[in-house]
């Protein structure tokens, strides 16, 4: 079965389904076009940019998380470094006509650098006794006739590279009353 078409000054026989181009006494292969479906170039480059800001915001989440949970835990080892000046200063002894252990001499101590146990992280232990909790102010004199001091411990973890934790000191208040 033979089909010819005539335009422009070629031919073009259709035999078996397949196209021939004849220019003059020569005669070509013709591809038939097919229908040619998927992706140019541009759209697959759209579509790689939007994969990567997505992935990129999945990786930010990653790193605030990663930041987050790193201050959460150095806070809690500042809990735990609290705990235990508190419980430091709760065993001295106060009692002060026999023996005023010197922990519980009023005023603001000076701070002190404690190392956590686990990473070696650094923590600012500041101490400040008021032997008079009524009065305005931290009341220094008095140590020998006072009953009742108020204590004031603060722990602020040093050096979180600008984390959130630093502006967050763990604070506590407590009351020690003299022993008879």
């Amino acid at each position: 079965m033979h089909k010819q078409v005539t335009k422009q000054g070629f031919t073009q026989t259709m035999k078996n389904n397949s196209a021939v181009k004849q220019v003059g006494t020569e005669s070509f292969p013709v591809r038939e076009k097919k229908d040619e479906s998927g992706f140019s170039l541009i759209e697959v480059i759209i579509a790689l940019i939007i994969l990567l800001i997505a992935v990129m915001g999945v990786f930010a989440a990653f790193a605030f998380a990663t930041t987050y949970n790193a201050g959460n835990s150095r806070r809690s080892q500042a809990l735990s470094i609290l705990q235990q000046e508190a419980e430091l200063i709760r065993s001295a002894k106060f009692t002060p006509t026999i023996y005023n252990d010197p922990a519980l001499t009023g005023g603001t101590k000076a701070p002190r650098t404690v190392l956590s146990k686990g990473d070696n992280n650094k923590y600012t232990v500041q101490t400040v006794v008021d032997n008079d909790p009524v009065a305005a102010g931290v009341q220094a004199a008095g140590d020998s006739t006072t009953t009742l001091k108020e204590i004031t411990l603060t722990v602020t973890p040093q050096a979180t590279n600008g984390g959130w934790v630093v502006a967050v000191p763990v604070k506590i208040v407590f009351r020690r009353v003299r022993a008879n």
